[in-house]
């Protein structure tokens, strides 16, 4: 956690403007209540690991650790769930699973984000376990879920150092945050389909995320 003392002024940076940029998209209201708003969808994707970088505003945050590729195996590392115990992503294994990792639950794109995994996954919940990775802590993650009324949606955390993001390169090494990405990973616990998101402010594409499952059925 010391990347937070180091870096305070980029942190809050960072998560005002993940917070308000794009508050005045303009709003779709759904059925469930939350507005979706009309963020950009990232095009193409960023390289995992040390030595790429993402865009924030006018500068580049770097990512740190060895990067992760489609046709590599997911990798051992423990995460927090609800209760503080810790999870071995890896034992997850058995089923396809969709991934979806976000800087922080407490930001416009990154509810965005999660709101449009579990909604607009058109019945692939019922046949795909459904993943959020922030490095929020439980007790967000779970107060979060409560609020947005998600319960099909597994919450883990990386909050005990953002080892889930370093190991896979998908961690932000200046503020201590996840890149923004979504992962596809079938039984076999084989990396299928990764897209990392380029610039920071912009949607994963969840719908070529949903088709990569799909087609792993």
């Amino acid at each position: 956690m010391g990347s937070f003392i180091r870096c305070p002024r980029i942190l809050v940076s960072l998560i005002a403007f993940l917070t308000f940029s794009g508050c005045t998209a303009f709003e779709t209201r759904v059925d469930s209540g939350f507005s979706y708003q009309s963020f950009p969808t990232a095009k193409g994707t960023a390289t995992a690991g040390a030595g790429s970088t993402i865009a924030f505003r006018d500068s580049s945050l770097a990512l740190a650790g060895p990067g992760i590729s489609t046709g590599e195996a997911l990798r051992s590392v423990k995460l927090a769930d609800g209760d503080l115990s810790l999870r071995d992503i890896t034992e997850t294994k058995g089923t396809v699973r969709i991934i979806s990792i976000v800087p922080s639950l407490d930001t416009k794109v990154c509810e965005q984000q999660t709101h449009y995994l579990s909604e607009k996954n058109n019945g692939l919940d019922a046949k795909v376990n459904l993943y959020t990775i922030s490095v929020d802590t439980p007790f967000a993650q779970d107060r979060f879920a409560k609020e947005a009324k998600i319960d099909n949606v597994t919450f883990l955390s990386d909050y005990r150092g953002g080892e889930f993001g370093r190991t896979h390169g998908l961690l932000l090494d200046g503020p201590h945050l996840l890149a923004r990405a979504v992962m596809v990973v079938d039984k076999n616990n084989v990396l299928r389909y990764l897209q990392i998101t380029p610039n920071l402010a912009n949607m994963p594409d969840m719908e070529a995320a949903f088709a990569a499952a799909r087609a792993l059925l």
